[in-house]
């Protein structure tokens, strides 16, 4: 008992350490690529910061546990949507551009939307079954492919960087780099014991997927996020989850699927909705805003939203 609180404490020690060389380095890619910190948020740091799913994602799908594959996803966007967001807006308002309203934003809503056809044919069509195949895993994988080219080729440096000391570029990336092990490593040390814990009290897969799993391995977005905001740096913090719930769905499920077709038997309606109510909140929360920023109020109905979906999820155990 006394070794797990020591490795949790240390894994969470890597988690914050590894976050803050992130920021920092990924801030300086951004301003030696001329490129804004949203679109390095979105793509480099949701990148690596996704690592922790894709791998529990891929073992799940090797090993023919679907359920936790796919809950891992869906458990890990709800997360970072609800509670992550949620906390960073809280901390400091997100500041959210015509960019974010008009297309990423819709745009993770559109994925989880698709995620839904292409996962429940059965209980929407009438026709096949619930299950992501391979073709589903192709036109996931192509949408990724298309997303990362997008997002380059339209994202120009707005500004946000100011006029901190740029580092030379190879200290960027090295702390970059730095960063994104301690994260996986710190949030791998999280998990394993987390998830032993919770076998050994017969919890289902899909809890641990949904709950423990996905808590534990969107460890390095709530810390990168978390450190972001409270460096100032919004569109690094909002970019992160955005991006990291595009490749968790596009990528990592893509790939999971590819690997071995992924049954939807234990994923409901409820997860799903849990799921689009997040970024409907997120887009809610820009447009209505005046100073087009996430702020206390989105922050709290995010938060919101999350505990509900858990509390459903622990009374229907």
């Amino acid at each position: 008992m006394i070794l797990d609180i020591v490795l949790l404490v240390a894994g969470l020690a890597l988690v914050l350490v590894g976050a803050e060389a992130l920021v920092d380095g990924a801030s300086g890619i951004a301003r030696k690529w001329g490129v804004s910190e949203f679109v390095i948020g979105m793509t480099i740091v949701a990148f690596g910061t996704s690592a922790p799913e894709m791998v529990v994602s891929f073992i799940s799908s090797i090993e023919g546990k679907a359920d936790m594959a796919v809950g891992n996803i869906i458990g890990s966007n709800i997360f970072n949507t609800a509670f992550i967001l949620g906390i960073s807006a809280l901390i400091c308002p997100i500041a959210v551009t015509r960019s974010n309203i008009r297309k990423d934003i819709p745009l993770n809503i559109a994925a989880s939307l698709l995620l839904l056809l292409l996962g429940m044919n059965a209980s929407i069509f009438g026709v096949g079954s619930n299950t992501l195949g391979r073709i589903d895993a192709a036109v996931l994988l192509v949408l990724f492919v298309a997303y990362i080219w997008y997002s380059f080729k339209n994202g120009k440096d707005s500004g946000e960087s100011g006029t901190e000391k740029v580092r030379r570029l190879w200290i960027s990336i090295l702390m970059t780099v730095g960063g994104l092990a301690a994260l996986v490593f710190g949030g791998e040390l999280f998990v394993d014991n987390a998830e032993s814990f919770a076998k050994q009290i017969g919890l289902s897969e899909k809890f641990i997927g949904i709950t423990i799993l996905a808590m534990g391995t969107s460890l390095p977005e709530l810390a990168t996020s978390i450190v972001a905001a409270i460096k100032g740096k919004s569109q690094m913090a909002l970019g992160n989850i955005l991006g990291s719930n595009i490749f968790n769905i596009f990528l990592i499920l893509g790939g999971a699927a590819l690997i071995k077709p992924l049954e939807m038997k234990g994923i409901d309606w409820i997860d799903y909705l849990a799921l689009i109510t997040g970024g409907a909140i997120v887009l809610i929360g820009a447009l209505l805003s005046r100073k087009k920023q996430l702020r206390f109020g989105t922050g709290t109905c995010l938060i919101l939203s999350g505990v509900i979906y858990m509390a459903y999820l622990f009374v229907n155990l």
